[in-house]
């Protein structure tokens, strides 16, 4: 393996790192807030959703952006992202019908180091 390509698998693996303990970060900011983890790294073919969460009658639909600012955490969501997700969401809610009653919400938690996570409520409406 080329060095140029050691230093790329190298820079992939702690961005991989930092998205899971920034995931982690926000499940117990939400544990704590009062909500219900139902899923971490949901995935089935038309995306992924990092978590899905209850409380009271909404599930909300979470996506997890990391940066060292939180104003490129929330910019780093793109209208591509959010329909990955959205069509994610209903792949999710057909998998699950007890949660039909529910009222599905996208969400946005935020990350940057030395910050604790900022949540994002009704971040975005699917299409």
């Amino acid at each position: 393996m080329t060095p140029a390509r050691q230093a790329a698998t190298r820079r992939r693996q702690r961005a991989q790192r930092r998205g899971r303990f920034a995931e982690w970060l926000c499940l117990w900011h939400l544990r704590l807030r009062g909500w219900q983890i139902l899923a971490r790294g949901w995935r089935c073919p038309s995306g992924e959703i990092d978590i899905l969460a209850r409380r009271g009658g909404v599930l909300a639909v979470i996506e997890v952006k990391s940066r060292h600012e939180f104003d490129a955490a929330a910019s780093a969501l793109t209208p591509r992202q959010r329909k990955r997700i959205a069509r994610a969401a209903e792949a999710f809610l057909l998998s699950r019908p007890d949660l039909a009653r529910l009222h599905p919400r996208f969400d946005l938690m935020l990350v940057a180091p030395g910050r604790l996570p900022r949540h994002w409520p009704d971040a975005w409406r699917a299409d």
